[in-house]
């Protein structure tokens, strides 16, 4: 289609995970409900936050915004990726695939800064309970969640501008299911080294930095929980920090395993972005919702509510 090292190549195509036709009519049916499961849990989420006043909390503010950036991570590529599964034409423009590229970067950058962002929440809820009002005010938590998504922005520009600046005037198919910057550079006409090295940098910054901040919040926790004489006084703390601290091996790890180690198989990279992009979003929402007592009380109270409603119109 284009002439090697003469023409820009202006599309790519997505090689996608399988060209075995029956297996991707089974990967639709996986990833539609994964995505369905994805959608409702974390629109749920924020609806009930948002509806029980018991849950205008910081935490609760941090993880509707980690919601919502989980719900837009998964947008920005699930739907694509389906269409592709039942078409024969798997191709994506160089403008769209810079798109889908930048936004993934923001959403899961964002992301990586409010799982810190939170930890530090959980480490002045539990480490310095008296003075916990004071210091997580509205306004700091405002800042937080701002600095985050700033962060997750300027990080996917850098990101994004050190792969799209290079020339890509050789093969234009990608051995993915969705525009991934490795994925990219391994189609680069020229050498990848500078721009690799920008992106580990950034992923020092966006990754290594967050998880340094995450640990060392953790240290104060556990030492302050061991300490603590009561055993429900232990288990409540253990049990609200045991959601936060799963989604953090989960994202991170999967994040850590693609940007910061050494190249992989193309097969390992697919599966390990098939757990991050997509069910890693449709299981945070499980996971706060199931293990977090606050989240099921006002789940409990919305279902009575709608249930004493109907009572009240029958009658």
């Amino acid at each position: 289609m284009m002439q090697a090292n003469q023409t820009q190549v202006t599309e790519f195509i997505l090689l996608g995970l399988s060209d075995d036709p029956h297996t991707q009519k089974l990967l639709f049916i996986l990833f539609l409900g994964i995505y369905m499961v994805t959608v409702l849990g974390n629109l749920f989420l924020m609806f009930l936050v948002r509806a029980d006043s018991r849950l205008h909390t910081p935490m609760y503010f941090f993880l509707c915004n980690l919601s919502l950036a989980d719900l837009c991570f998964s947008t920005n590529i699930v739907p694509q990726a389906l269409i592709h599964l039942l078409s024969r034409k798997k191709t994506i423009s160089f403008r769209r695939c810079a798109a889908q590229l930048l936004l993934f970067l923001i959403f899961g950058c964002t992301q990586c800064a409010l799982l810190a962002v939170m930890s530090y929440d959980r480490y002045v809820a539990i480490c310095n309970p008296l003075h916990y009002s004071s210091i997580m005010t509205w306004r700091v938590c405002i800042q937080l969640a701002t600095v985050s998504w700033t962060s997750g922005i300027l990080v996917s520009v850098v990101d994004t501008t050190f792969t799209l600046r290079l020339p890509y005037r050789g093969s234009n198919s990608i051995a993915h299911f969705f525009c991934e910057a490795p994925a990219l550079l391994a189609l680069a006409s020229t050498d990848t080294q500078t721009s690799e090295m920008a992106i580990f940098l950034m992923g020092v910054v966006i990754l290594l930095i967050p998880v340094s901040l995450i640990l060392v919040s953790y240290g104060h926790i556990i030492v302050t929980v061991v300490k603590m004489k009561s055993a429900a006084g232990r288990f409540k703390a253990f049990s609200t920090c045991g959601s936060h601290l799963m989604v953090v091996i989960l994202f991170y790890g999967s994040g850590i395993i693609t940007y910061m180690t050494p190249k992989s198989s193309k097969e390992q990279e697919k599966l390990v972005s098939v757990f991050y992009a997509m069910v890693t979003p449709m299981l945070n929402p499980l996971i706060y919702s199931l293990r977090n007592k606050d989240v099921k009380g006002a789940l409990w109270k919305v279902a009575t509510k709608n249930f004493s409603s109907r009572l009240r119109i029958t009658h």
